[in-house]
């Protein structure tokens, strides 16, 4: 049987003997069907057919073999999947190549250094020509040749047998056939135009009245037949048409239908002689020739949820498609959405953006850059690029430390795709600059209240958003409180709409009251708001009924009392979102209690529900929330909450702590302020968990702390180490602890500033600043130094040693390990006296000599024996193995790191656990024992995954090295 790295040699050239027969046709768009010349070739079972077509989509290009297994069994992948897939491929190219020589590559169906790549010439693969077909009917459509357009558009549907890959089921294959369907149904319509456009009238109205039952919410459709209707002289018939859809959407969706299509009702009614004439315009590029996204990097779907009953906005919509038309889908376009808080420039940048997403198969980035949040600081162009780079799946551990270099490797990865970025709210041109991609075929949306006219000048394109018109206003209070009570009391309705500024996010507010009182008149409501005065100074108009404060402490007041004290202290939040408990902490009152009155606060639009349990603002709502929890007055309420806030992400922080890292010297954090409420996480798992949701807040929360609250900074910071750690997130480690080493100086905590030294050293460490790190450890020595602390001193110069172990520079290193041992021993410090030992021992194995390395461990081991320090023997006895290991005692090595594991499993310290499980496998792998390393890799990777360490890649490179090389081994710690 054939397997890559085996008997499969990796391509290069073909063997002399090997003569190419016929070339490989493949089509997909329908049931599988693979071709040499007139011959249809047998493909064998069901998964494997379902393999050719996974390879279909990726052809030409390499697979590496795991995204091959993840996009044919997904989830359900069986433990031999690598064998199946080993069996699926050598049986296709005995279906392509039946007269191969044996030990010659495939020139079809070749191993890469990367992966499988399944070769066919141009024009051998019906999606392709299918997408050839498609961008010459629209390059045609656009330069008015409309004959080839017909002819291109015809013969790409033509193309079609049936469903894409039907028969066959897998993840990927599932997904591009409904992708592929509606694709193919929009240049259906697309096609129905064209003819349209050719005087093809009464051809098309039996096709369309049944592509219209077929498909009764294409609303392209529908105007195409009423469209065929007039032009065939059935006027009447086309407006009954019309009719027939408006009963349709109102009794399915309860919505109108388009403006476009509403617009056309009118012109046939009026029987506009420009209908006779008219040719429909080119619509945008729907998506490109490519069908997935490659195969190294993640599709990320970051698009916020679309609002259900978003309403006119049709100039804005047009100039936005025109946009894309005007650039055939290849060049980057950068759409720059500008207009005043509230009036809806992310609502439509968003429904925009799920409009056209289809054309963007390669993902869509979104981020908030909170460029005018009231209470957050801006986000910084490199956390804006740490987060995309992580949604396309780059480790953290791989993202390099410059803006520069983050802004290069993020252009690098979008080069040559089609990539959908919004950036909303964005302050100023500087802060989106680093933000855009370099690739043509790439599209950014950016929305600000500022015009960014640097950005403009660059290129970028203005679609200013204004004030909703008086009728749009009409049709957003219709959705949202019915037909009935809006004809019923126009008056009022043009009351509440001049009152609320037409702005939507004051529509929205006055809406959820009308719908929340079914028994409120109209009229009522447009007096109350009326009479609300309050205000935000930055949204009052030239007149007073340009006031959105008045929207807003209009509802803020009809809110009960307890609610309207959590909004109110909602504003001292830090963070984008907040949890339920930490809502009840801020507010000092029980969970059941806290939750009533978040589902209040939703209820009148003054909070949102951004994911199951968690809380978030409009930054308009959010602004006003900080203004009532500064009021004057409030001062002695504002500080306790403060401190209840602070208490439960301190309290939850250090509990979440000890449980990821349990052996760690314990930090005094004190008791938590009365009506704490710390989340419960009973085990390390959740307790992983909570931090990854928490994440941002805590980072928040240790900026507001640093401003006048020192000790729940540096407790923060330094209760985020092993989690910042274990998950790669070495950038905001050395952030958090840069804040908790300033904390420590302005407390005057002289050994908070040593261990703030020395976790910077590590932080520094892991990021490969070694430069800083040095820096650091030799701060952190003086200050031990000053404090006469010989074991502070000793734990320094260990760490001395780890950089020098970075630089390869191994006797120095061991001189650094030499010096804490002569200290921990001067220090009486049998803990810190067995860990040098160990270290000690590690160096010699690093400088290759093992035998040594062994003395000194056992030595270490039997200091450590009275000392109960298990963490230091699990860690001498994973050193221990790793001598063993070098000098070929296997057996010796296995034992020596099943020892270790036996302690760290006691100590529950999965992380490490994952460690020494590496190098078990690297052992079994040297002992000729695959089954055993394959076993030991797994079970670490199973833990990285579960912490989304980046080590887990490392991990699948060794199981992928099986069979193809040898082993890979760790070196550094």
């Amino acid at each position: 049987m054939d397997t890559p790295g085996e008997t499969e040699p990796v391509a290069s050239s073909a063997a002399a003997d090997d003569t190419p027969g016929p070339a490989l046709r493949v089509e997909v768009l329908g049931p599988l069907q693979a071709w040499q010349g007139d011959t249809c070739l047998t493909l064998g079972p069901v998964q494997q057919r379902v393999v050719l077509s996974v390879l279909a989509l990726h052809a030409n290009r390499p697979l590496r073999r795991e995204q091959l297994i993840e996009a044919v069994w997904g989830e359900a992948a069986p433990a031999y999947a690598v064998n199946l897939v080993h069996k699926y491929i050598s049986g296709l190219r005995r279906s392509f190549e039946p007269v191969r020589s044996a030990g010659s590559p495939s020139r079809l169906l070749a191993w890469t250094d990367i992966g499988y790549r399944l070769s066919l010439p141009p024009g051998c693969l019906d999606l392709e020509v299918f997408d050839r077909e498609i961008g010459r009917a629209r390059s045609a459509r656009a330069a008015g040749e409309l004959p080839e357009a017909a002819q291109a558009v015809h013969a790409a549907l033509q193309l079609w047998r049936g469903p894409a890959f039907d028969g066959l089921t897998s993840p990927l294959l599932d997904a591009e056939r409904e992708r592929l369907g509606q694709r193919r149904i929009s240049v259906l319509e697309e096609r129905i135009e064209i003819d349209l456009a050719m005087g093809n009238d009464q051809d098309l109205v039996a096709e369309l009245q049944r592509l219209v039952t077929e498909y009764p919410l294409r609303e392209r459709l529908r105007g195409s037949l009423m469209t065929a209707l007039y032009r065939s002289g059935r006027q009447g018939e086309a407006l009954a048409a019309f009719l027939a859809v408006v009963r349709y959407l109102k009794e399915e969706l309860g919505v109108d239908p388009s403006a476009d299509l509403q617009d056309l009702y009118q012109r046939i009614l009026a029987n506009d002689p420009a209908l006779a004439r008219v040719v429909p315009p080119a619509r945008p590029v729907a998506e490109p020739a490519g069908v997935v996204s490659g195969p190294e990097l993640t599709v990320p779907a970051q698009l916020p949820y679309a609002i259900t009953h978003f309403v006119g906005r049709d100039a804005e919509l047009r100039r936005l498609d025109e946009l894309v038309s005007a650039e055939g889908g290849d060049g980057l376009v950068i759409a720059v959405v500008t207009g005043t808080a509230g009036v809806g420039k992310t609502s439509l940048a968003v429904h925009w953006a799920h409009r056209i997403s289809g054309g963007f198969p390669h993902g869509q980035l979104y981020v908030d850059l909170r460029g005018f949040d009231p209470n957050l600081s801006p986000v910084e162009p490199g956390e804006a690029l740490r987060g995309f780079l992580d949604a396309l799946g780059v480790p953290a551990r791989r993202v390099p430390p410059t803006l520069e270099q983050q802004a290069a490797l993020y252009r690098s990865l979008l080069a040559g795709r089609r990539v959908m970025v919004v950036l909303d709210n964005a302050r100023d041109t500087d802060q989106v600059m680093p933000l855009l991609p370099g690739s043509a075929g790439c599209l950014v949306v950016v929305t600000s209240r500022s015009r960014l006219s640097g950005l403009i000048a660059a290129g970028a394109v203005a679609v200013p958003v204004d004030l909703l018109t008086a009728d749009e206003g009409r049709q957003m209070l219709r959705g949202r409180i019915g037909p009935s009570r809006v004809e019923a009391e126009p008056g009022a309705v043009d009351d509440i709409i001049a009152v609320s500024a037409r702005l939507p996010l004051a529509l929205a507010i006055v809406a959820a009251r009308a719908a929340a009182h079914p028994r409120f008149s109209l009229a009522a409501l447009a007096g109350d708001l009326g009479q609300a005065r309050g205000g935000l100074d930055a949204f009052v108009g030239e007149d007073e009924n340009t006031d959105a404060r008045a929207v807003l402490s209009w509802s803020y007041h009809l809110l009960t009392v307890p609610a309207a004290r959590l909004f109110r202290l909602l504003g001292l939040h830090p963070g984008p979102d907040i949890s339920v408990a930490a809502a009840a902490s801020l507010a000092g009152v029980p969970v059941p209690e806290v939750r009533r009155l978040l589902a209040a606060l939703c209820g009148a639009h003054l909070l949102d529900e951004v994911t199951p349990g968690r809380f978030g603002f409009h930054d308009l709502l959010r602004a006003y929330a900080v203004e009532q929890a500064r009021a004057p007055g409030a001062g002695t309420e504002r500080e306790m909450a403060l401190t209840r806030m602070f208490d439960h992400y301190l309290h939850t922080a250090y509990a979440a702590d000890r449980l990821l890292y349990p052996y760690r010297e314990p930090l005094d954090v004190g008791e938590p302020a009365p009506a704490v409420t710390p989340t419960q996480v009973p085990d390390a798992e959740r307790a992983m968990a909570w931090f990854v949701a928490e994440h941002p807040n805590l980072l928040a929360a240790i900026t507001l702390a640093s401003a006048g609250h020192d000790s729940y900074a540096y407790g923060l910071a330094w209760t985020m180490t092993a989690f910042l750690n274990y998950q790669g997130h070495w950038h905001d480690w050395a952030v958090t602890m840069e804040a908790a080493l300033q904390a420590a100086r302005r407390l005057g905590d002289l050994g908070g500033q040593a261990q703030a030294h020395r976790l910077l050293n590590l932080a520094y460490l892991q990021l490969g600043r070694l430069d800083e790190a040095g820096a650091h450890a030799r701060q952190a020595l003086r200050v031990f130094a000053e404090l006469g602390d010989l074991p502070g001193q000793a734990r320094i110069h260990l760490n001395f040693g780890r950089v020098l172990e970075r630089q390869c520079h191994f006797q120095q290193a061991l001189d650094q390990a030499r010096k804490a041992l002569e200290l921990f021993r001067l220090a009486g410090d049998p803990p810190g006296e067995a860990d040098a030992l160990n270290w000690v021992g590690w160096y010699h194995s690093q400088l290759g000599y093992h035998e040594q390395a062994l003395e000194y461990c056992h030595q270490s081991l039997v200091v450590h024996q009275g000392s109960g320090d298990w963490p230091g023997r699990a860690d001498t006895w994973d050193s221990l193995g790793y001598a063993h290991h070098h000098l070929g005692h296997h057996d010796e090595a296995i034992s020596c790191y099943e020892q270790a594991l036996a302690l760290w499993h006691d100590l529950g310290d999965r992380y490490q656990v994952a460690m020494t499980l590496m190098r078990l496998g690297d052992t079994h792998r040297a002992a000729g024992d695959q089954v055993a390393a394959r076993d030991a890799w797994l079970r670490a990777m199973r833990i990285f995954d579960g912490f989304g360490h980046p080590e887990a890649a490392a991990i699948r490179s060794k199981l992928d090295l099986l069979a193809h090389g040898p082993p890979t081994e760790m070196g550094h710690r």
